[in-house]
């Protein structure tokens, strides 16, 4: 049956309303970004083509959502607008056509800024001091939130600098950094709490707490992005009262930029999407904002939103599909991980068929059954996994619902399943009798950062185990040619390749060579406080749990993993067997902090362009300088590139020297 406009657009409203109520009023979505995005755009579309079809309650004429009445009603002397959207480079094109039709330029200059996906909120300071802190509810009237905004850390109670203006409305955003959300959810774990959705919906409801020593437990911090009413002077253009905002003490973003022209804004959108996923927190695209106030102020205003600025979305990471079945994975260490399969998607940037469940305890928490229509995230190089269910869906005619049961086998070798007491995790007990189990030990004792065992790959190590020509990681060490022959796609060329990459492997180093054992919870930087702490594997494999406790980064239960590797006799028989091969390593020393850059530490954030940062840790070890993890006052000197978020933050605060890339090759080029 066809549906009219009529029918469609009440429709669309009726959803629309629906879900920005869950969004807005309770800070629980329904629907990921995307799917919002795209009905709202069939609506604005249908209102355009049937103007009559556009009632004053429609969603494209509001902003947000009316305030709660727990909290008291604020009235915003200047409308709190919401942003047009661009979703590609046409979109922008036609923007930037307007604006230079209206303001007869065609080299306008825009004020580029990351949209951080975070909530919008006003504060208001009269002479310098914090007076009033509003959400901005439905553009016109917000929620005071002035008790939960004085506990934000980052932002000031009272402004410092010459020439403040007797009343300053400041804009901005409140968000929730991805470490500190992650830390959040994990306590909230532990403590069996709610854990929320993401770190919009988090910093949503840490504002709306009626009692502010609960928000101020919460990780907020605050962006200015502009001002709003000002009684007094400020600059003619957005981007120096931004850098006015920062003199008097108000948080920006480092990340803004002024360019001239449409071209060079698309090249900063590019530039900014490469670095998305480096960045200390969620962003969902781009604003672009016409520089000039004069020009702003004369190109205007429609009715929800300005014309001098866009916001350009980044392609949608969150996504809504159903869920087909799910699949159950064997790790390394006997992890058995449920395996969503879905209903092929796009998001971010990717088809994805395939997201994680993590464990027994997300699939009860998600509530989740198989025929679920789910949200799907994908951030980056990040494992997609779902989030949530969509409520109120109902599957499709081909796929019953079903309830989600883990194996009381191992779905590869059918050994007996066990969950260790504290742990989310079900795990095979069948150690390298598993043959999933075994593949994945390959896999990380071969990889890059351990042996480096180069054309060693998945399929080769499918065909190796599942052929019995590899039992352990020992037996990569006694592969031969005729032995490789009998393999697929292994002609004399790769069979030679491979063997001497192997045969070069065996000299490695005692850091490499703990970190290839693939000890629970031993990673790079563990592995190399254990070597140096220990200097030989003998003594580090004779420790105690009391003695492996005093090792940097070794806390209980990476001591118990240790330990519990240590005393296995399977291990020890494949470490002798490793050893009798001819696996070797120079003995480490003591560092002597001998060096141009003795007695100084450094740590490195970021993204570099020239090298890794692991190879850059190791370039300033080899010139006498220590490396940490974090920034604290006894850090010499930070080396940050793109996407240094935090710890470059941090080493501001404290005065501490940051270097670039460009500074870092230079001084290198000069000590080397």
């Amino acid at each position: 049956m066809t549906t009219s406009p009529v029918e469609e657009a009440a429709a669309l409203r009726a959803q629309l309303l629906g879900w920005a109520e869950a969004y807005f009023e309770r800070d629980a979505p329904l629907v990921p970004d995307a799917d919002y995005d795209q009905a709202m755009k069939r609506l604005e579309a249908l209102e355009r083509e049937f103007p009559d079809l556009a009632t004053p309650d429609s969603p494209t004429q509001r902003v947000g959502s009316a305030p709660l009445s727990e909290f008291e009603a604020v009235e915003h002397r200047l409308p709190m607008l919401s942003l047009d959207n661009a979703f590609s480079a046409e979109d922008m094109d036609d923007f930037h056509r307007r604006v230079t039709e209206r303001l007869g330029d065609g080299g306008a200059a825009y004020c580029c800024e990351p949209k951080l996906d975070g909530v919008a909120v006003s504060i208001v300071y009269e002479h310098g001091a914090l007076v009033l802190a509003a959400t901005r509810g439905d553009g016109t009237r917000g929620e005071n939130i002035t008790a939960n905004v004085r506990t934000i850390s980052n932002v000031p109670l009272t402004l410092s600098g010459e020439d403040v203006p007797p009343y300053l409305e400041v804009r901005g955003e409140v968000v929730i950094p991805r470490e500190a959300f992650e830390r959040m959810n994990a306590q909230a774990r532990a403590a069996d709490e709610k854990v929320f959705v993401n770190p919009r919906n988090a910093a949503a409801g840490s504002l709306r707490q009626l009692d502010s020593r609960i928000t101020a437990r919460r990780p907020l911090a605050f962006t200015a992005y502009s001002v709003g009413v000002v009684e007094g002077d400020l600059p003619g253009a957005h981007d120096a009262i931004l850098q006015r905002l920062s003199e008097w003490g108000l948080p920006v973003s480092e990340h803004v930029q002024t360019v001239t022209g449409i071209a060079a804004c698309d090249d900063y959108y590019e530039a900014l999407a490469r670095q998305r996923d480096t960045l200390p927190f969620d962003i969902d695209g781009i604003v672009f904002k016409v520089n000039g106030m004069a020009e702003q102020e004369k190109l205007g205003f429609v009715s929800r939103a300005p014309r001098w600025a866009i916001a350009r979305k980044f392609p949608a990471q969150e996504v809504s599909t159903q869920l087909l079945g799910v699949d159950f994975q064997v790790g390394r260490t006997g992890a058995i991980t449920p395996v969503a399969r879905l209903q092929p998607v796009f998001v971010g940037g990717v088809t994805v068929s395939n997201a994680t469940l993590h464990n027994a305890d997300e699939i009860e928490r998600l509530g989740v059954q198989v025929g679920d229509t789910v949200v799907v995230r994908r951030a980056g190089d990040v494992i997609p996994q779902i989030v949530s269910v969509v409520e109120g869906s109902t599957s499709d005619s081909s796929t019953e619902r079903a309830k989600i049961a883990f194996p009381g086998q191992c779905p590869d070798c059918g050994s007996d399943v066990a969950r260790e007491e504290g742990e989310a995790v079900i795990r095979c007990i069948g150690g390298m009798a598993c043959g999933a189990q075994l593949k994945a030990v390959i896999r990380h004792f071969a990889s890059r950062k351990a042996m480096d065992i180069e054309g060693l790959g998945d399929k080769l190590i499918d065909q190796l185990v599942d052929e019995g020509l590899v039992g352990s990681v020992a037996d990569i060490f006694r592969l031969s040619q005729p032995q490789l022959a009998t393999l697929e796609r292994m002609g004399e060329k790769s069979s030679d390749n491979l063997l001497a990459s192997i045969e070069q492997s065996r000299s490695t180093t005692l850091p490499k060579f703990i970190y290839a054992l693939g000890i629970r919870e031993v990673g790079e930087a563990t592995a190399r406080a254990l070597a140096t702490h220990f200097l030989e594997l003998d003594a580090l494999l004779a420790a105690s749990t009391d003695v492996l406790e005093g090792v940097d980064d070794v806390g209980p239960i990476v001591a118990h993993h240790i330990r519990g590797f240590a005393s296995d006799e399977r291990n020890q028989r494949v470490i002798s067997d490793l050893l009798a091969l001819g696996v070797n390593w120079p003995t480490v020393t003591v560092a002597s902090g001998e060096g141009p850059l003795a007695g100084t530490t450094w740590v490195v954030t970021g993204k570099l362009e020239s090298m890794s940062r692991g190879d850059a840790e190791q370039r300033l070890r080899a010139l006498g300088a220590k490396t940490a993890s974090s920034v604290s006052a006894k850090t010499s000197t930070v080396l940050a590139g793109p996407g240094a978020g935090s710890k470059r933050k941090k080493a501001e605060e404290l005065g501490i020297s940051i270097v670039d890339e460009t500074e870092w090759l230079a001084m290198l080029e000069e000590m080397e």
